[in-house]
């Protein structure tokens, strides 16, 4: 029994040795969405997120907030542009409100999960709030590149809306799983 505890902990040790921030990163990445876009834009924040689910957590939300606050900035000035159709600027106009909504609820999602560092029923509650606000956000991003689906709308401004908002709602997309992901290791977490 002895030797088998020791050569437990000794394996323990060793894994502990071996696992880098980087390997955290690309484990916990492998199940989202997108999972190289994940590895490739976290593993910049390697050193901050260390192995630490939370910061992971709260780096990917943080990026998909500060994608969609460019892209709600890209929507606005091509408001401001000259000879648009009707048809583009109600498109454009929606999709701004939609990408506004986009910002906020991922504004509040990421100051709720700094709630989250608090254990028991308080972080079920929280990490809910969380949850719900990041998919209702990838919901308005996702309505937003859906609004410039008609032929009417083809041209430069279409694609431009539509490749940002792709992009945007895969950041949001891999922040919501590795979200889903720290809220089930800790509820695993609680029922040992």
């Amino acid at each position: 029994m002895a030797k088998f505890t020791l050569l437990f902990l000794l394996l323990t040790l060793l894994s502990m040795a071996t696992s880098t921030p980087t390997s955290f990163i690309t484990s916990s990445c492998s199940t989202t969405p997108y999972p190289t876009l994940c590895v490739e834009s976290l593993s910049v924040y390697a050193t901050t997120i260390q192995q630490d689910p939370h910061q992971l957590v709260q780096t990917a939300l943080s990026l998909s907030l500060n994608k969609t606050q460019s892209t709600k900035g890209f929507v606005t000035m091509c408001n401001t542009f000259k000879n648009l159709k009707p048809i583009e600027y109600a498109a454009l106009h929606d999709c701004a409100e939609e990408i506004s909504d986009s910002v906020n609820r991922l504004s509040r999602s990421l100051n709720e999960l700094k709630l989250c560092k608090i254990n028991g029923q308080d972080f079920n509650w929280h990490i809910s709030n969380v949850e719900t606000w990041v998919s209702s956000a990838l919901t308005d991003e996702t309505t937003c590149g859906e609004g410039f689906g008609a032929k009417a709308l083809d041209g430069r401004i279409k694609a431009s809306i539509k490749s940002r908002m792709v992009n945007v709602a895969k950041f949001t997309s891999n922040a919501l799983s590795l979200i889903d992901q720290y809220a089930a290791k800790h509820m695993e977490g609680m029922n040992l």
